[in-house]
């Protein structure tokens, strides 16, 4: 059965010979709806009509049928066309523009362009290094495009920092740290004069606006891409889309799937049907020198805290430790730890203490029955990377990340 959603109905009136920077009115607005991604766009000529100067146009008095009434009617989500609504007012000089509330029922397939996120950072090949951290860490985001005009040459993510900017700690670890310790951090990083074309990934694959979700999907999944940038039909940067984008769409279609046939097949497992078992797990009474140990062993970074029945008392991360270190202001241990975090050689950190006194009590736990819809709203409401699965006793099963979950959905 088809359901309802609220949609709003933008609808332009012009005349068929007006003109925007020297272009046909509505081929202008069609032109500009289609490079932002909009829904679709629907010119209708009327055969008669009048506008604001009471003229009567009609195509029985050929001497006025030159200028016939022309309507451009856009349907989309709300935000959507509360977006464009500045565009094509700031492109009509004599007319009307309507915006109305509708219900509407959308056969189409999810894009894109609806779940990318449009305010991209974006830095130059001569950008320094450190200003290209700097930025990461101010607008807490993962990647930045690094553009040429309008050209992209490349993609600068934390991986390209961590691989070839040498720089030691994870921008998640980074972002942990208190306020003033990264921003002296960031300060003391040594990135020889490094500029951003130096260490970015180029060529660097980008999406069409306009291709479905489920292709992103496949691709990111078999190319093991966490971000891509989004260009229009011209190349144009119109966007950037992450791991989680992709699956905060399939969360939110899976509530309306009744009427958007846009799901794969895949979505309809469970959580047992993603989760993986070799999780790194500890006692309470673990001592902080062999958590830490088990976190530089495992690409997870973070050891489970178990009873001896398997239960789950909580989790530990590597930006705990840091944190822990942090607040009791021991600056030459967070030298040295941070250093162990990076993998330098020799690094030895002298910490006490037991997992109990670092971990984390709020754990997201789920059941292994769990649909894989709900797990993935669940992982992007939560903003959570991964999930332990739990039995009805609450002992630990395995685990599902956002990684594990796009490789399922692509098949």
């Amino acid at each position: 059965m088809h359901s309802l959603i609220s949609v709003k109905v933008m609808r332009i009136f012009m005349g068929e010979s007006a003109r925007f920077q020297g272009q046909v009115l509505h081929e202008a607005i069609v032109e500009a709806a289609r490079q932002r991604g909009m829904a679709g766009a629907t010119v209708c000529r009327g055969f008669m009509g009048f506008g604001a100067n009471s003229l009567i146009h009609t195509a029985k008095i050929l001497r006025l049928s030159e200028d016939l009434p022309v309507v451009v009617e856009i349907v989309d989500r709300p935000d959507r066309i509360d977006a464009f609504l500045p565009v094509a007012d700031s492109m009509v000089d004599e007319g009307s523009i309507v915006v109305s509330e509708a219900q509407a029922v959308f056969h189409l397939p999810l894009r894109i362009r609806d779940v990318m996120t449009e305010d991209v950072a974006t830095v130059s090949p001569s950008t320094p290094l450190a200003k290209v951290v700097e930025l990461l860490l101010q607008r807490k985001v993962k990647a930045v495009p690094v553009l040429e005009g309008k050209t992209i040459r490349g993609i600068i993510t934390g991986g390209d920092l961590l691989s070839r900017g040498g720089m030691p700690l994870s921008l998640d670890a980074q972002c942990s740290l208190p306020a003033n310790m990264r921003d002296e951090h960031v300060r003391c990083l040594d990135f020889r004069n490094l500029v951003a074309g130096d260490i970015m990934t180029s060529p660097v694959q980008t999406l069409n606006i306009k291709t479905k979700v489920s292709d992103a999907v496949q691709l990111m999944a078999k190319g093991d891409m966490k971000r891509l940038p989004v260009v229009a039909d011209d190349g144009t940067l119109m966007g950037i889309v992450s791991r989680a984008d992709v699956l905060r769409a399939i969360g939110h279609a899976s509530v309306v799937a009744g009427h958007l046939d846009v799901l794969p097949d895949t979505t309809r497992g469970t959580a047992a049907d993603v989760m993986f078992r070799d999780v790194p797990t500890a006692g309470p009474d673990t001592a902080l020198p062999d958590i830490l140990d088990q976190i530089l062993a495992s690409p997870l970074r973070r050891v489970v805290i178990v009873d001896e029945d398997m239960k789950v008392m909580g989790l530990v991360h590597d930006r705990d430790i840091l944190n822990d270190f942090a607040r009791k202001n021991a600056p030459g241990v967070l030298k040295n730890l941070i250093a162990a975090l990076s993998r330098k050689e020799g690094a030895e950190p002298d910490i006490q203490g037991a997992a109990r006194d670092v971990m984390t009590m709020d754990s997201i736990t789920i059941h292994p029955e769990m649909p894989l819809t709900e797990v993935i709203r669940t992982l992007t409401e939560r903003k959570v990377k991964r999930i332990l699965v739990v039995d009805g006793g609450g002992r630990l099963l395995g685990m599902v990340d956002r990684d594990t979950v796009l490789k399922c959905l692509a098949g």
